[in-house]
């Protein structure tokens, strides 16, 4: 009697964090070899832009993205179990390997921390959600020029707090997110 072994599909998330914007999350199985894999954090955007289309041409792959709306409305963690879920049914018949350590609820899911630095279709999945991510945040930087979202891309830095406080949210921001300074009184 043979063994078979199924192939490996990766997920990773982006966006997870941030008061505006998308959470994107891919997942990848790899088809062929793509050269430079490692985690996105760790690349710079010129190089994840470069791997970008080398992922893409060597898997099969699926991204999805939740809207700051449905941040808000679902929850992160909801938002996560869908996407896990959207993931196993459009990649069938995998082994699935999600980077972190919560299945969030989802069956036949193993997790592992900083695979995404460890496991090419894990690094992979990882590029495709923050290319996805970035580039609509650089997109929506073009609507909303005074939150800068194309430096920070949504995160909560100094300036992105500052420009919150002087205009309030625009409607990617993520209501559900409190901000230090606009949702709660400042002590002086």
């Amino acid at each position: 009697m043979t063994q078979t072994t199924q192939p490996l599909c990766g997920i990773d998330e982006a966006g997870r964090g941030p008061l505006a914007g998308a959470l994107v999350m891919a997942g990848v199985v790899l088809t062929g070899e793509v050269e430079g894999l490692m985690d996105s954090k760790k690349l710079t955007q010129k190089k994840r832009e470069a791997l970008y289309p080398h992922i893409i041409a060597n898997s099969h792959y699926h991204i999805i993205s939740f809207s700051a709306e449905q941040v808000d409305s679902l929850g992160i963690s909801q938002c996560l179990r869908e996407g896990l879920e959207a993931i196993q049914e459009h990649l069938a018949g995998c082994d699935y390997l999600f980077d972190g350590n919560s299945t969030f609820g989802v069956a036949n899911l193993t997790t592992m921390v900083k695979a995404d630095d460890k496991i090419a279709e894990v690094s992979a999945a990882s590029i495709l959600a923050k290319v996805t991510r970035d580039r609509e945040m650089i997109e929506m930087s073009r609507a909303y020029p005074q939150y800068g979202f194309e430096k920070h891309k949504g995160y909560g830095t100094k300036a992105h707090i500052e420009a919150l406080v002087k205009y309030d949210r625009c409607p990617i921001h993520r209501k559900s997110f409190r901000v230090k300074g606009l949702d709660e009184p400042m002590l002086f």
